[in-house]
């Protein structure tokens, strides 16, 4: 097989995977799949999230590459007389991506298709049609007549409920669609970057990670810094598009296939400027193109791997995905391979000096 079909394979085994914040399972089992290969020793935290050792140099630093496994979902609350399913948000959703879209429950008996149901517009008042329905107002239908045959499906409070949409490369190949980019491409990025690590000499020692329950937190990120203790810490995410229509640049410039963001700012935090300073440096030196990013509002798992101990200096990098949190994103490519190769060529730079002056400068 291809190498190009290989990494296609990989991606889409991570995104078809269903796992919402707590019910990580599926993509662990992946990504573990994927990346034991290139990695020394593979453990997990308390909490589920994978950890990938590689040593460089037994008493190198610790360099830190997180991405998250969970994606954002929905989990059944209640199942009323007639069937149909009541549901929490598992995450950030936006009301007006939801109805009508279709959903797989993960029950004890095996996967339930579902789709996501309101009061038809048809019956509702001039004034209730022109607002957006809320979540509290919808249900999943998943065609059982009574509560009783619903829980003969096997679905129950506590199951989870993940966006159903498969894998599809776009007409342009370099664009691929899917579901849970947020974020099983920061896996496939730590997948990557220990399997080019695998036979270059550099005196670190390197963390690829698949952290758990981010989109409601970034909990998993927080347990799994704490048993790696890193020196160095890389949160790669998804991050914001701004290249469709009605986006001015004021509120989102960054456009697909123009290369990996650099994170200047988000609600979790402020990236370190030491080692945002080394990684441009670094993308400038390999000719690999980035642009720079902020948002006001979110974070990513760096928001939890710099506060822990007694501080790591951290910088996240993300690919620029449209239509995050829906059930269907977009993203290219170039940004992911690029988004690898910048955070390789780092590593390789780094070793115990070269982090010292980060830190300490």
């Amino acid at each position: 097989m291809a190498k190009q079909d290989e990494t296609l394979t990989m991606l889409k085994e991570l995104t078809d995977a269903k796992g919402i914040p707590g019910n990580e399972k599926e993509p662990r089992k992946i990504m573990k799949n994927y990346i034991s290969p290139y990695a020394d020793e593979v453990f997990y935290d308390n909490l589920g999230s994978l950890i990938a050792q590689k040593t460089g140099e037994e008493n190198g630093p610790k360099i830190m590459v997180a991405g998250h496994l969970d994606e954002v979902g929905f989990m059944v609350t209640r199942i009323d007389d007639n069937g149909f399913i009541y549901f929490q948000t598992a995450g950030g959703w936006w009301s007006q991506v939801m109805l009508a879209q279709r959903v797989t429950i993960m029950g004890s008996k095996g996967d339930v298709t579902g789709v996501i149901g309101s009061k038809p517009p048809h019956i509702l008042s001039a004034d209730a049609r022109k607002k957006p329905v809320e979540i509290k107002d919808m249900f999943i239908d998943i065609g059982a007549s009574s509560k009783k045959e619903a829980e003969d499906f096997g679905v129950k409070p506590g199951d989870s409920i993940v966006p159903y949409f498969e894998f599809t490369p776009l007409k342009n190949e370099k664009l691929l669609l899917a579901k849970a980019w947020d974020n099983r491409i920061g896996c496939a990025i730590a997948i990557e970057v220990l399997k080019q690590l695998k036979d270059s000499e550099h005196p670190n020692i390197v963390y690829g990670v698949g952290t758990t329950q981010e989109e409601v937190g970034l909990r998993g990120a927080k347990t799994a810094a704490h048993a790696i203790e890193p020196d160095i810490g890389f949160g790669v995410d998804v991050g914001i598009a701004g290249d469709t229509p009605g986006v001015p640049d004021h509120d989102a410039d960054s456009k697909l296939g123009k290369g990996p963001q650099i994170v200047l700012y988000d609600a979790s935090m402020v990236s370190h400027k030491g080692v945002r300073d080394f990684v441009v440096e670094t993308a400038e030196e390999n000719n690999i193109p980035y642009q720079f990013t902020s948002m006001a509002g979110g974070g990513t798992d760096s928001g939890s791997i710099h506060l822990t101990a007694n501080g790591v200096p951290s910088l996240s990098i993300t690919v620029a995905t449209r239509y995050i949190h829906t059930h269907a994103g977009i993203l290219h490519r170039d940004d992911f391979e690029n988004t690898v190769k910048l955070i390789v060529e780092t590593i390789k730079k780094l070793d115990r000096d070269k982090v010292n002056e980060l830190i300490f400068d």
